[in-house]
C-alpha cells in the first residue's frame, strides 16, 4: 500500500547561484537544483531514492514532519 510521507527540506542559495536542499529528517539527503523548481523536484527525487534504500534494507523510515524549523536574529557584535 501507498503512503504519502511529507518532510520539510531547506533550500539554500549559493554564492555561485542555484540551491543546495536539505532534509533534516533523513540524514545525508542532499541535493542540488540550478533553480527553485529544479531543487524542488531533485529534493523529490532524493527522497524517494532515499526512502526507497532504506525500505530494501528494512531499515525504519523516519517520519519527516518531527522537524521544526524556524529562524532566529543574531545582531553580530
Amino acid at each position: 500500500m501507498k503512503q504519502t510521507l511529507h518532510y520539510n527540506i531547506i533550500l539554500r542559495a549559493e554564492p555561485e547561484g542555484g540551491f543546495t536542499v536539505l532534509v533534516p529528517a533523513l540524514p545525508g539527503c542532499v541535493t542540488y537544483g540550478k533553480n527553485l523548481d529544479e531543487a524542488r523536484r531533485m529534493a523529490k527525487e532524493a527522497i524517494e531514492l532515499y526512502i526507497e534504500d532504506l525500505r530494501a534494507h528494512k531499515d525504519k523510515i523516519p517520519n519527516g514532519c518531527d522537524y521544526l524549523i524556524s529562524s532566529l536574529e543574531v545582531v553580530s557584535v
